[in-house]
């Protein structure tokens, strides 16, 4: 009975070491990744935020384009009332050689007093929508600046970022697979419960070392016991301040 004891104790420990090597391998590689990603820096984000900023500009542009296109076409039909009201001004100056009494020639010059005004209205018109267009076109002017300012800009920090990935690609690609592989040696619960520390943790780190009786991670103080059951290797603990999965100073070792 005690001998089946021993070999279930062993069998245990041996089980928990193994998550625990295997957990401390896992963070060793999201660290190494969290590294390059750290040589990137702020750069993937400044690239989308640039990227969103000419969109946006674009958007602008257009808009504005379409505005000043409105605008020519209003005064287009505007220099088409004036057209229309010479001719009819031509028309009436005949009809009014022709008169025969005063009613006639009244009537007649009301009609070319009401489309001389038409044609007064419409330059009237025609002179606010210029004005109207010059200022439209100093907006396009300045998007178009700032586009090829923002454009600029992208261009060298997306070549800049091309440099760093480039660089460090290969050597990402390696520590991803790495992942994977030691992703299938964990519990799927386990695993679960490691990303979620991660995401949480300023620093990424999920897995940490019990060092001079405290937590690697936030420095609280581990009891003796716990410090002992983690020593050994007796059952996976957890941090009570942090949450983070604690392994023992000397787990380098054996992993």
């Amino acid at each position: 009975m005690s001998e089946k004891k021993t070999i279930e104790n062993t069998y245990s420990s041996s089980l928990v070491s193994e998550k625990l090597e295997g957990l401390f391998k896992l963070q060793k590689v999201d660290s190494e990744v969290d590294k390059i990603k750290i040589l990137r820096g702020e750069l993937p984000l400044e690239v989308e935020d640039l990227e969103l900023e000419i969109e946006n500009l674009n958007t602008r542009l257009k808009s504005q384009t379409d505005v000043e296109d409105d605008l020519n076409n209003v005064i287009n039909s505007q220099n088409l009332k004036i057209s229309e009201a010479n001719t009819l001004i031509e028309k009436y100056n005949k009809q009014q050689m022709k008169v025969r009494n005063n009613r006639e020639f009244n009537a007649i010059n009301k009609e070319l007093e009401f489309q001389a005004l038409e044609i007064e209205l419409a330059n009237k018109k025609i002179i606010s929508l210029g004005l109207e267009i010059d200022e439209n076109k100093e907006k396009i002017k300045l998007i178009k600046a700032k586009l090829r300012e923002r454009k600029k800009h992208l261009k060298t920090k997306k070549e800049k970022l091309s440099d760093i990935v480039q660089s460090t690609e290969k050597e990402e690609k390696k520590l991803l697979t790495q992942k994977k592989k030691l992703q299938k040696t964990i519990e799927t619960d386990l695993f679960e419960t490691y990303e979620s520390l991660r995401s949480i943790s300023k620093n990424g780190l999920a897995v940490v070392k019990v060092l001079r009786n405290a937590c690697g991670g936030c420095f609280s103080s581990v009891t003796p016991q716990h410090y002992l059951d983690i020593k050994m290797r007796k059952e996976l603990l957890f941090c009570e301040s942090c949450g983070r999965i604690l392994v023992p100073d000397d787990i380098d070792e054996t992993v």
